[in-house]
């Protein structure tokens, strides 16, 4: 793969996890309305034969959100600069929040609740290591978490080669 070392199957892109150091690609969605979708990311390196991906999340100030989403792999979390907030949606409908400060650490079962997720008012920024036995990352959400669709190891680096934002809505929706 183009600009990629590769070490026994298992490719690094980035030597560093410094958040001055990495390559970022940034996604905003203005037609969001319920809450400002604006976040960068960054892929340090992945496994695709292991079911491993790491990367970076940033949040710009003020209370930046990633989209609607769970994690399908099992993830661990650092909190490397500001704050991590989440909304967590039981199956009841009742909700769950959590805040994480810069330090932070926590490690997600694999097929986590679906959840909103955000910086704080000064941004942040996490590093998600991210472990899966089927290759799936994520499950995406539309506004009405009625429509999802998933995102795996491979379209997620294969987004990346190509410039694309990983997770972009899919036409066809994996539960109609």
């Amino acid at each position: 793969m183009k600009g990629l070392d590769l070490v026994e199957n298992i490719y690094k892109v980035s030597s560093s996890y410094d958040p001055d150091k990495v390559e970022w690609r940034n996604y905003k969605d203005p037609n969001n309305k319920e809450f400002k979708i604006d976040f960068d990311y960054s892929l340090l390196g992945f496994d695709v034969q292991n079911g491993r991906l790491d990367m970076l999340l940033r949040y710009p100030g003020g209370k930046s959100h990633c989209r609607r989403h769970r994690h399908i792999a099992s993830t661990l979390t650092l909190v490397l600069e500001g704050d991590q907030y989440l909304m967590e949606v039981k199956r009841d409908g009742a909700r769950n929040y959590i805040h994480r400060k810069k330090g932070d650490y926590a490690l997600a079962k694999a097929d986590a609740l679906p959840h909103l997720e955000h910086g704080g008012e000064k941004g942040g920024t996490v590093f998600l290591s991210m472990q899966t036995k089927n290759g799936i990352l994520f499950e995406y959400f539309d506004e009405n978490m009625k429509h999802s669709w998933t995102v795996s190891i491979e379209e997620f680096v294969k987004s990346w080669n190509e410039g694309a934002t990983y997770g972009e809505n899919k036409t066809e929706f994996t539960n109609e």
